[in-house]
């Protein structure tokens, strides 16, 4: 049966079909949303819940202990981690990758409400819900400056205008503000001035309270009318609140202003941000999952000018950094490889066939299929991101290779004197079934990413479809519209050969010869093999195991950590230093500073972040080498704990880690856990690829410990409830009332005057209510200093510690990973468990999977072969290349100095597609020789011979085709050369050793068959003997 048939018969047919699907493409390719890499989303819920003033002992053990115990009974949970500091409390639920995150959110909801009765009675809300995406990153960052202008007004104009209409842009998840204030009327109570008035904390809070309500005033009915009741006595600004009246015990009534300072100010004045040492509001955008990166950054660019031309006096918006920046460059940068690599294979063709219109028929399968597969990535709904384009550019190098053995082919007919399109006819016919095996059986090795699960799975999926995808509709061209352009427009001319023919003809006859001679010495061609085969081994475990390379995005991310107990006051002092100092760095074009906790990613009362944005590439070193001068500098900080990374392209860690990687640390024994941490971080800050090792442990937390003198507080009628009531209106920051305002609405918040909460002894001076009068604190409690905890961490339900740190540049993350295990194995006590988190657990799964995943290729190409050629042994023969492909891509890593890493072991799996092509070629057309009758050793040199000049033509096309990405230029280049080394090294290690490799394998497998074949004859000649004798 011959497939081409129709298509040489019915050429405009062929013509239309092909044109209607590069047309189809193109279109294709114009709508399809540009991304870095493909949407990986995590379902995963953020719980926040707040109790204004309560220690973190108070908010882990009523609040995210009974929150974790119900969400522990919900479907498809796989892991859940909780942080609780001051006043509030954060846990993360993250689920398997298949759940559906809407249902999820929708269990999480019903577990905070069934877990409702369990929480304080204080909270003033129910925790909240909401959905979250650790991978998605913000997009922009927007910086909002008004040195003259108060905070509060300029972050009311970020929430009122900007942040609407920029999450109204399509795609646009949510902007986070880091550094928000909002307005509020700050109350600061006079302990000194309320004794002498004789008020209590309690007493004014309830005045506060019944002076700003907001309740229903009902209808006055009228006999011919009816009147709506307005109260107008909301108080609304601090000058209004001053005057407010405030009843003493006696009757009399003095202002508000008698006994406290009442200032306008914000909710938060234990945050700040900065941009280039100026206060400033920070905005994130945060994209939906499988938005087009491109299109938000191009809208908000569009609306710029909207959003400027409406600020108030003095104030500057600006954008600070972009990451479709970034796409578009590293996007370009792949669209260039691909075109320069589509170049060099059309130049090979040129270079073999030496002819226009042969060359242009066998290029034209690049464009047909890669058009093609644009048209069908865009009905699955994919994007253009980077690994669909690299997808594309590594097939360029082999989507030529069916056309070229059809088009070598039918020009073989042609010159042995057939009219062209006989030669059409029976070229097609005598190769179709060699170019569907090698189709299909290249096709099939990306089938497993397919079902793959994990990330791996998620972020391959998209590459294993589109390199599929071009792979069979290169072979669809090659069996459709080459041989129909064959037939019309080839025409062989019989003139003098060039220079190049010649001496490709000398190159040809000498490996006849050679090859004749190789195959009477095989034993020295098996032993080879077998040495190639145990170089590939010792490679395989001498070679640095990476996971994701990180990318030079043009951002760094550095997280500071400063002594615990550490004043606002300081924090900012020495966060503002800090990043000025950075910002002196030449490669440096800004700094956005934030401190503070709530200043963004989950920051405590001692962190600091900065957001580096680094110049253009070609202006600066390369980010690592930035971030080893930053570590430098900050050093001259004493106390100051910095870490510097290179935002990952997914982040697969928590979002609040210090670093790249983490390793988390479990006991149901809190102190002995707490007494282990520091021990295993200095432990692991001794080993040298390890850098910026630090804990999330914080215990040594400056407090003041109040201990409540119980009889005689029984006996002057005072209860601990109202003591605890008292502190936290004094320093707790409470909310005691809300302003009403048009659009939104506003905290009164209480507490005490500053002065009076920089000393113990201003604890003394707060009354309590009692049965005589008030109560002074120092009568019924004593005082002490102390230490506790500035956070307590729980993973799924158990006290829980997460060491973080970075790797040394040239420690690969195998190598930390053995470090970090052995270290553990020699420091933690029984009953203390660790384990890797984020991306170094990611890392060991691969490692575990990816060699599964390569054995389950080669199982499914041997069984694609053994069925194609309905023959056992055969499939051997053409898998014997895979051992030299192995060799060459891992010896290639090492020459180079590469990882190996997902991405060059990605490439290795695709060799074992690419590598057996060779074998198809020889091993197909010595089954055809032998079934004439050849020898084994006469059919495989006649194949090999015979077809000589289309397994040149290929493994140069592949080899030139890989040579861009191997080099690897421009932005996302560190994930692209992994796998462009990994590939060309297997190519041309292995591409050219199987010219004599599988020869040598063919004919030792066709011996054993004929020994085997003789065997069963004389066994079933005998057997009729043995019959009859019996």
């Amino acid at each position: 049966m011959n497939i081409s048939a129709l298509f040489i018969r019915r050429r405009v047919m062929t013509i239309i079909l092909s044109l209607a699907l590069v047309i189809y493409g193109i279109f294709a390719f114009q709508s399809l949303p540009v991304a870095l890499l493909p949407s990986v989303d995590f379902p995963t819920v953020l719980v926040s819940a707040s109790l204004p003033g309560a220690s973190p002992q108070t908010m882990a053990s009523s609040v995210a202990t009974p929150l974790e115990k119900q969400f522990s009974s919900i479907p498809g949970l796989s892991s859940m981690s909780s942080t609780s500091s001051l006043g509030s409390t954060r846990i993360i639920l993250q689920f398997d990758l298949s759940q559906n995150i809407d249902v999820a959110t929708q269990n999480v909801e019903n577990a905070v409400t069934q877990a409702q009765h369990l929480l304080p009675p204080g909270m003033p809300s129910l925790p909240f819900v909401k959905q979250m995406n650790p991978s998605a990153a913000p997009v922009e960052f927007i910086a909002l400056t008004a040195p003259d202008m108060p905070i509060y007004k300029l972050n009311a104009y970020a929430v009122d205008k900007v942040v609407p209409a920029i999450s109204g842009i399509p795609g646009v998840a949510q902007v986070e503000i880091f550094g928000e204030q909002n307005y509020a009327v700050r109350i600061h109570a006079n302990p000194f001035s309320l004794q002498a008035h004789g008020l209590s904390l309690q007493a004014l809070s309830s005045a506060i309270t019944s002076h700003n309500v907001n309740l229903p005033q009902g209808t006055l009915l009228g006999t011919a009318r009816n009147y709506a009741v307005n109260v107008h006595g909301q108080l609304h600004d601090a000058e209004a609140f001053s005057q407010m009246p405030v009843q003493q015990n006696g009757g009399a009534v003095v202002p508000l202003a008698d006994v406290a300072t009442v200032k306008n100010g914000v909710d938060n004045d234990q945050i700040a941000s900065w941009l280039g040492g100026q206060r400033a509001l920070i905005l994130a955008v945060v994209r939906q999952p499988n938005a087009d990166t491109v299109a938000i950054s191009d809208a908000i660019q569009k609306r710029l000018p909207s959003f400027t031309s409406g600020l108030p006096g003095g104030a500057k918006l600006q954008i600070i950094y972009d990451k479709a920046d970034y796409i578009r460059a590293a996007v370009q940068e792949v669209e260039y490889t691909l075109l320069l690599a589509s170049l060099l294979v059309a130049g090979v063709l040129w270079l073999f066939l030496r002819r226009g219109s042969p060359t242009l028929i066998g290029a034209l399968a690049i464009p047909t299929s890669i058009f093609g597969t644009f048209a069908v990535i865009s009905y699955l709904g994919y994007s253009l991101n980077t690994l669909t384009l690299l997808a594309l550019t590594l097939s360029v190098g082999f989507v030529v290779d069916d056309a070229v053995v059809m088009l070598e082919n039918i020009a073989r007919h042609e010159e042995q004197g057939e009219e062209p399109e006989q030669a059409a006819y029976a070229g097609s016919s005598e190769i179709g079934f060699t170019v569907l095996s090698m189709t299909i059986s290249l096709a099939v090795v990306f089938l497993p990413f397919l079902v793959m699960g994990g990330i791996i799975g998620r972020l391959f999926r998209e590459f294993g479809v589109t390199i599929a995808v071009v792979i069979l509709l290169s072979g669809l061209v090659s069996l459709t519209l080459t041989p129909m352009l064959c037939a019309r427009y080839l025409r062989v001319k019989h003139a003098a050969p060039s220079g190049f023919e010649r001496w490709f003809a000398r190159l040809r006859a000498w490996y006849g010869r050679n090859l004749r001679t190789s195959l009477e010495h095989r034993g020295w061609i098996y032993l080879g093999a077998g040495l190639s085969l145990l170089a590939m081994i010792g490679l395989f475990f001498l070679l640095p195991k990476g996971f994701i390379p990180r990318e030079d995005s043009g951002m760094i991310m550095g997280n500071l950590q400063y002594p615990q107990g550490i004043s606002f006051l300081q924090l900012e002092t020495l966060q503002e230093r800090v990043a000025v100092a950075v910002g002196k760095n030449p490669a440096i074009e800004s700094v956005m500073s934030s401190a503070g906790q709530g200043a963004g990613a989950f920051g405590s009362s001692n962190t600091g972040r900065l957001i580096i944005r680094l110049k253009p590439l070609g202006e600066r070193p390369g980010g690592e080498t930035v971030i080893a001068q930053l570590r430098r500098t900050v050093q001259h900080f004493p106390g100051v704990e910095a870490s510097f990374m290179l935002p990952p392209a997914i982040q697969m860690g928590p979002v609040s880690s210090q670093s790249n990687y983490q390793y988390t640390l479990q006991s149901e024994d809190q102190d002995t856990l707490d007494a282990t941490v520091p021990k295993l971080v200095a432990a692991l800050r001794k080993v040298p690829g390890l850098q910026a090792v630090n804990s999330d442990l914080q215990v040594a937390n400056p407090q003041i410990d109040v201990h409540v003198l119980h009889r005689r507080a029984q006996a002057l009628g005072v209860t601990p409830q109202a003591i605890e009531q008292a502190l936290n209106f004094a320093f707790g920051g409470t909310q005691v009332g809300t302003i009403y305002a048009s659009t939104n609405q506003y905290e009164v918040i209480l507490d005490l005057e500053r002065r009076f909460q920089q000393n113990i002894g201003a604890l003394g001076a707060i009354t309590l209510p009692g049965t005589a009068g008030l109560v002074p604190l120092s009568a019924v409690a004593s005082f002490g200093y102390g230490v506790g905890p500035l956070s307590i961490s729980h993973y799924d339900g158990i006290p829980s510690v997460t060491v973080s740190f970075n790797l040394a540049q040239g420690t690969s993350i195998g190598q930390a990973t053995q470090a970090v295990q052995k270290v553990a194995a020699r420091v933690l006590p029984a009953g203390v468990q660790g384990d890797f988190g984020g991306s170094a657990q990611a890392f060991q799964q691969s490692s575990s999977s990816l060699p599964l995943l390569l054995l389950a290729t080669i199982a499914l190409i041997y069984a694609i072969l053994a069925i194609l050629y309905e023959d056992f042994i055969h499939p051997l023969t053409i898998l014997t290349a895979l051992p030299l492909a192995g060799f060459g891509a891992l010896l290639a890593l090492w020459i180079f100095h590469q990882e190996l890493d997902l991405f060059s072991f990605v490439g290795i799996i695709m060799l074992v597609g690419l590598v057996k092509k060779n074998g198809i070629i020889m091993v197909d057309f010595a089954i055809h020789r032998r079934r004439q009758g050849a020898s084994a050793v006469d059919a495989m040199v006649d194949a090999c011979v015979t077809r000589f000049r289309p397994i040149m033509m290929t493994n140069l096309a592949a080899v030139l085709g890989i040579l861009p990405i191997a080099i690897g230029i421009g932005a996302g280049a560190e994930s692209r050369v992994p796998l462009g080394v990994a590939v060309a090294g297997g190519i041309i290690v292995s591409q050219f050793l199987t010219l004599f490799v599988t020869p040598a394998f063919y004919v030792f497998f066709e011996g054993l068959k004929e020994r085997f074949s003789r065997r069963f004859a004389r066994h079933r000649s005998a057997s009729p003997v043995e019959d009859a004798s019996s």
